[in-house]
């Protein structure tokens, strides 16, 4: 079948119990989002404990689910391409898609946390060049800049004002990678090229040695840990194989759940721990694809309430510190509160910020050739593309 139309045609001949994949990708980004915060609520409290878990287990839940948001991503992104092969509108929707969002909460950081907060006086916060250059680089996204003068200087995590942008510039480097790949044949008549991307990435992958606590090779480039970024974009990589080959590959949950079996087990066994951090990306990417497909049809009901996964993600950490500076020490206290207030912010960021910039698309459309194309296309995508245009992707 066309590749522009699987996902769609798959859509159509899925048992009726199952939603939309579009409202499990949404579902499941919000989870990975409530992840994170449950993530960090720890190394804000205690810079030596990086995770919920025991640090002799190894596991990160929250790198987990970064996994998986980047094999989303790679399949979302490139069914984005596929529907509409246009290198100009592509940049400009995928633009509009990371940017308002970041652009809100980087100047309300700078311009108004920021002078509440600072142990600077007022004319030294705002004479600061490095005031004005958090907005300027964070825009940019290359480089990032995470600390702010004097910004929660006297928190126990004093070295980011908000770390969760760090992985912005990677989604970005993945956003172009797709645009390469697609200008280039990859994703049409030479797929095959795109298992050569991926073994061409997992070598080097293994070359830089990256693992959830950041460590390895390759230096930062602008701020972005090479290594990570590399260990991001084997997810990124699976999730476009798995979009470019959709009906090829079986979506079976049974496999989803025997991946994750398989990467636990290999995790807690010292001969078989190194590789650990191979398995990963294919079982966080490769399970999070198949549970957006078999996400329960009684749930989508509610999928009005599950598309603020991006805002709760970039406001989470100033929230979180925020509650810290007032005061909080204990870390499932901050995650009690955190959780309800992050999940708010991105809520408000999707009905003020996101909806409007997003409505912006229309005028992103291909012409079409005909009003009788226009009438085909719309009566097979239906509520599906009206859906994907809410998730922005």
């Amino acid at each position: 079948m066309p590749a522009d139309n699987a996902a769609e045609r798959t859509q159509e001949i899925r048992p009726a119990k199952y939603a939309k994949a579009e409202t499990g990708f949404a579902w499941l980004r919000l989870i990975g989002a409530s992840m994170v915060v449950v993530e960090h609520s720890f190394p804000l409290v205690d810079p030596q404990r990086l995770t919920i878990l025991p640090a002799s287990w190894d596991l990160s839940p929250g790198y987990f689910a970064l996994m998986g948001f980047f094999a989303m991503s790679g399949f979302q992104i490139t069914d984005s391409w596929t529907r509409d092969a246009s290198w100009w509108r592509y940049v400009a929707k995928r633009v509009l898609r990371i940017w308002p969002p970041l652009l809100v909460v980087v100047m309300v950081t700078a311009f108004v946390i920021g002078p509440l907060v600072t142990v600077l006086d007022a004319a030294e916060y705002w004479t600061d060049t490095a005031t004005w250059g958090y907005v300027v680089h964070n825009a940019a996204l290359y480089p990032l800049q995470h600390l702010l003068p004097g910004v929660f200087a006297e928190n126990p995590y004093p070295w980011s004002a908000n770390g969760s942008l760090w992985t912005l510039p990677m989604e970005t480097t993945g956003y172009a990678l797709v645009l390469v790949a697609g200008l280039t044949g990859l994703l049409s008549r030479a797929r095959v090229g795109l298992f050569a991307l991926l073994a061409g990435i997992i070598v080097l992958d293994a070359f830089l040695g990256a693992t959830h606590t950041f460590q390895g090779r390759g230096g930062s480039l602008l701020s972005v840990p090479v290594g990570a970024m590399v260990a991001f974009g084997v997810a990124f990589v699976i999730g476009m194989v798995m979009h470019r080959y959709h009906g090829t590959i079986p979506l079976s949950r049974a496999a989803a759940y025997a991946g994750v079996a398989v990467y636990l087990v290999v995790n807690f066994v010292p001969v078989l721990q190194p590789a650990a951090r191979f398995v990963l990306p294919f079982a966080a990417g490769y399970g999070a694809i198949v549970w957006a497909h078999h996400w329960p049809r009684r749930l989508a009901r509610y999928d009005k309430w599950v598309y603020g996964s991006y805002g709760m993600y970039i406001w989470a950490m100033p929230v979180q510190q925020l509650i810290v500076f007032a005061g909080v020490r204990n870390s499932y206290l901050l995650m009690a509160l955190a959780l309800p207030l992050a999940y708010a912010c991105g809520l408000l960021s999707w009905l003020f910020v996101e909806i409007p910039t997003q409505r912006l698309r229309v005028y992103l459309r291909p012409q079409p050739k005909s009003r009788r194309n226009v009438r085909s296309r719309d009566s097979v995508s239906g509520r599906g593309a009206h859906r994907r245009e809410r998730t922005g992707v």
